[in-house]
């Protein structure tokens, strides 16, 4: 236990989250809701306080109110605790007048910070990805390799390989070369026998790449050297990293389980409508190391004469006569008869409407929040807050890849239709 108590961990933000726009239109990538009741900032929160590691920095400098609140009410640790989680936003100093301009430059805006926790080991996390790992191992692997700095990896199928960091390493697992996203033949030269790293020989030929997580272990006074070598270098995969390899010990801590890099509309619809599977590749149901959430105080739902197979409905939904498959159905969701809804993602509301408010929506012509009766939704993303009516399709009825409507009240991402947060379609819509 006392080898990590000098432990801290920083969960990096990431940018403007474009990949996952709209979702990020209003908010941080960290806070984009997840399965129904979480964000996606629980992940690695959770994964490090079930890891005890329990002192916590968020770093984000884009659309940070939702995430802040979503942390300041969610994680606060017993005041007879060292814990905590803080939100540390882009800031301008005298030594640093702009926001971060990469993973490596917004930890280096971030050290002074660091001053007077005794920080030994500093262990670096992205806030966008779906796994559970006890980091504990993680960090046993650097000790007992006395690394400078440890580098976690995946290994990775071709298809997929490119759009990650690649290494190799030598056969005690020290890693002698990293290529930042490689195509053609310098992804061809950084194949691996997998088998080294424990794979069966069918599993190490499917995927012959080893990837970084972008999940690190640094030794701290090793960190800031590095940091200061070179000012201009702003991102940990493309420069420290590459620096690192030739004058540290830099080492490989394998990690064979499921993750997924939630940075695309289409991850992030894949990932989620896995969890509503008998058997999903990530279980929240997993009380050894469960992922935490706000405590909300909600009823349970109520649900009158529907018919719903292989989805997740969370707490404080009204649900009248609806058919829902495959789909996940979020927090106080409000479906009325007939609705049909398929393949979809139902992200809910972040709060009730009173039974005047409801009484008066026909006269402000706007449908309740909630989904209306006899509206069809397949392959659809509907963010929180908003207002669907009667007789609405949401179904992508023209087959478009990508769209933007005019007015804003509608996306069209990957073949998703994507309907944003606090949008309002009126009766028939048809999309």
């Amino acid at each position: 236990m006392a080898q990590y108590d000098n432990v801290v961990s920083i969960i990096l933000g990431g940018g403007a989250g474009s990949r996952l726009f709209p979702l990020t239109r209003e908010r941080s990538k960290p806070a984009v809701p997840l399965g129904g009741k979480y964000r996606l900032i629980d992940v690695p929160v959770s994964n490090c306080i079930n890891s005890l590691i329990t002192q916590i920095f968020v770093l984000t400098q884009y659309n940070s109110a939702s995430l802040n609140r979503h942390i300041s009410q969610t994680y606060r640790f017993s005041s007879f605790s060292s814990g905590f989680v803080e939100i540390l936003a882009a800031e301008q100093r005298s030594d640093s007048p702009g926001w971060f301009q990469g993973t490596a430059d917004a930890v280096r805006q971030i050290i002074p910070h660091l001053r007077g926790w005794r920080v030994k080991s500093l262990l670096i996390l992205s806030g966008d990805h779906l796994y559970r790992m006890d980091y504990r191992k993680f960090l046993d692997r650097h000790y007992e390799t006395k690394a400078d700095l440890t580098i976690a990896v995946v290994p990775a199928r071709q298809q997929d390989a490119g759009e990650f960091g690649l290494l190799k390493t030598d056969e005690s697992g020290k890693i002698i070369e990293f290529k930042e996203k490689p195509k053609g033949a310098e992804l061809e030269s950084m194949r691996v026998d997998t088998t080294r790293f424990g794979l069966a020989a069918e599993e190490a030929a499917a995927r012959p790449f080893l990837a970084s997580m972008g999940i690190y272990v640094f030794d701290y006074e090793h960190l800031l050297d590095l940091l200061a070598e070179d000012t201009s270098w702003v991102d940990f995969g493309r420069e420290v990293i590459p620096a690192a390899i030739h004058k540290c010990n830099v080492q490989a801590h394998v990690f064979d389980d499921y993750w997924e890099d939630i940075g695309t509309i289409r991850a992030f619809y894949d990932a989620n409508l896995d969890l509503a599977s008998p058997l999903p590749k990530f279980n929240f149901f997993n009380t050894e190391a469960p992922i935490y959430t706000r405590s909300r105080h909600l009823p349970a739902s109520k649900l009158h004469n529907c018919d719903i197979d292989n989805s997740m409905v969370s707490e404080g939904c009204i649900l009248n006569g609806m058919y829902a498959r495959n789909s996940i159905i979020g927090l106080r969701s409000r479906i009325d008869a007939g609705a049909r809804i398929e393949n979809s993602i139902i992200m809910g509301s972040d709060f009730y409407e009173s039974l005047d408010e409801i009484r008066a929506n026909p006269s402000r012509e706007r449908p309740h929040i909630g989904i209306g009766p006899n509206t069809v939704i397949n392959s659809a993303i509907v963010d929180k807050n908003v207002r669907i009516g009667a007789d609405v399709r949401l179904i992508n009825r023209a087959r478009l890849e990508t769209y933007d409507s005019d007015d804003g009240s509608f996306y069209i991402r990957e073949g998703l239709v994507i309907i944003p947060k606090d949008a309002v379609l009126p009766d028939g819509t048809i999309i």
